[in-house]
C-alpha cells in the first residue's frame, strides 16, 4: 500500500482504550504498544475516534530493511528449533473412578506463567496449567468435578456448552453460592451432549478467564460413526488477554506446531476463550468444517479461514495432502505479525513426507528425524 501519511502509527482513542482494557497489566500493555507501533504510538496522540491510519510503508526509524529481515528470520528459526518455556497447558487430566463415577479434581491457584521465552505474567490457573487440563469423557458418563479455591477471591466453574442440571451451571447467586477462598464445590452430572466444549470461571470472569481460568471439556460420542474419520487431533484454545495473543497459553515463537504425516487426516478443535474474534487461517490446505459448538453441521463445507467468535467452538478436518511447513495464524494481522517479526497467534502445520528428510527443500535448514517414541517427527535445524 502506498500512502502520503507520515510513518507514524495512529490508533483511535476508542480502539486504544479497548485494547488496553483487554490485556490487563503493565507487561501485556507494553506488548500491545509494541504490536501497535511502540514508542511511536506513545509519542503520537490519536487524532480521531473512528479510524486507524495505514501502516507505514517503511521500516521504523533506526531499523534497516536488512535488520528487519534478520529479526523475522530469527523468530522463525527459534520456532523451528523449539522454544523452551516453563509449563505446558491443556494436558489430559486422568480421573479416578468411584462407584462408576469419573472424578476429576481442579485446584484454582495463582502462579507465574511463562508464555514466551523469558516473558512471564501473573496467571490464575487450574492445576498449574494455562489452559487448564483437558477433561475428556464419553457420552453417558457420570462426571464429578471437585473444585478447590486457593485464589484470593471467590470463583465458580461453568461448563460452557454442556447440558447440565440447572444447579450445576456454575453461576454464583443464580445457581450456586460462590466458592470462597479456601472452600470447595462439587459439580456432578451425566455427560449428555457429545462434542467440543469448554470450562471456565463465571465469577469476575473478565479478569479470571483472562488470567487463565479456562480449559477444554470434551465429550466423546458413544457412536463415533457420526463424525468424519481422522488419524490424529489437536485442540487450539485462543485467548487474547494473558500474555497478549496466545494459542494454548503460548505466543509465537513459543507456540507448538501441529505435526502430521503426508496423507493423514487431522481433526482440529478450535475454542475461543478470549474477547475478540479470531479468523484462523491455514495456508496451503483447506479446512473441512463439520461441527459448531459441539453440534455436527447438516452440510460440512470447505474454507481456508474460519472466523471464531468468543465462546464458539469449531471442529474441522484437514487432509494433509501436501508436504511442507504450512503457516497457520490468526488473520487479524495485528494479532500475528509486526515489524519485529511474527508473534502471538502464529504456529505451523508441519506435514512430513516420510520419503523425504527435508521439510523445506529449497532452503535446506529444517530437517526431521523420527521422534523417540516412533510416532511422528522432531524438527531440527541443520
Amino acid at each position: 500500500m502506498t500512502t502520503n501519511t507520515p510513518p507514524t502509527a495512529h490508533v483511535s482513542r476508542r480502539g486504544f482504550l479497548k485494547g488496553a482494557s483487554l490485556v490487563g497489566g503493565g507487561a501485556a500493555l507494553s506488548g500491545l504498544l509494541v504490536a501497535c507501533g511502540g514508542s511511536q504510538l506513545a509519542a503520537s496522540p490519536p487524532t480521531d475516534d473512528h479510524a486507524m491510519s495505514p501502516v507505514p510503508p517503511t521500516p521504523p526509524t533506526g531499523m534497516s530493511a536488512d535488520e528487519m529481515d534478520a529479526m523475522h528470520e530469527a523468530g522463525v528459526k527459534a520456532f523451528v528449533a523449539g522454544v523452551k518455556t516453563e509449563g505446558t497447558g491443556n494436558q489430559p487430566l486422568q480421573p479416578r473412578i468411584e462407584n462408576g463415577v469419573k472424578v476429576f479434581e481442579l485446584t484454582c491457584k495463582p502462579m507465574s506463567w511463562e508464555y514466551d521465552a523469558g516473558k512471564r505474567v501473573d496467571a490464575w490457573t487450574y492445576n498449574g496449567q494455562v489452559p487448564g487440563p483437558e477433561i475428556r469423557i464419553t457420552e453417558g458418563d457420570t462426571v464429578r468435578v471437585i473444585v478447590k479455591n486457593e485464589l484470593p477471591e471467590s470463583t465458580a466453574v461453568h461448563f460452557h456448552g454442556v447440558m447440565v442440571p440447572n444447579k450445576m451451571d456454575g453461576v454464583p447467586f443464580v445457581t450456586q453460592p460462590p466458592i470462597k477462598t479456601g472452600q470447595s464445590f462439587t459439580y456432578e452430572f451425566v455427560a449428555r451432549n457429545p462434542g467440543s466444549h469448554m470450562y471456565h470461571s463465571h465469577h469476575n470472569s473478565t479478569k479470571q478467564v483472562g488470567q487463565g481460568l479456562l480449559g477444554a471439556f470434551i465429550i466423546e460420542p458413544k457412536d463415533k460413526g457420526h463424525d468424519p474419520a481422522y488419524d490424529l487431533e489437536y485442540t487450539i484454545i485462543l485467548n487474547d488477554q494473558l500474555g497478549g495473543f496466545t494459542l494454548n497459553g503460548k505466543g509465537f515463537p513459543a507456540t507448538a506446531p501441529l505435526t502430521a504425516k503426508l496423507g493423514q487426516k487431522v481433526r482440529i478443535r478450535y475454542m475461543n476463550e478470549g474477547q475478540l474474534i479470531h479468523p484462523m487461517h491455514l495456508h496451503g490446505l483447506p479446512q473441512r468444517v463439520f461441527a459448531k459448538d459441539g453440534w455436527n453441521l447438516p452440510q460440512p463445507y470447505l474454507c481456508d479461514t474460519l472466523n471464531i467468535a468468543p465462546g464458539e467452538r469449531w471442529d474441522v478436518i484437514v487432509d494433509c495432502s501436501e508436504a511442507g511447513v504450512w503457516a497457520f495464524h490468526c488473520h487479524i494481522l495485528s494479532h500475528a505479525e509486526g515489524d519485529h517479526g511474527m508473534y502471538g497467534m502464529v504456529t505451523a502445520l508441519i506435514v512430513k513426507d516420510p520419503a523425504s528428510a527435508e521439510a523445506v527443500p529449497d532452503q535446506g535448514q529444517a530437517t526431521f528425524v523420527a521422534s523417540p517414541d516412533g510416532d511422528g517427527f522432531v524438527c531440527k535445524l541443520s
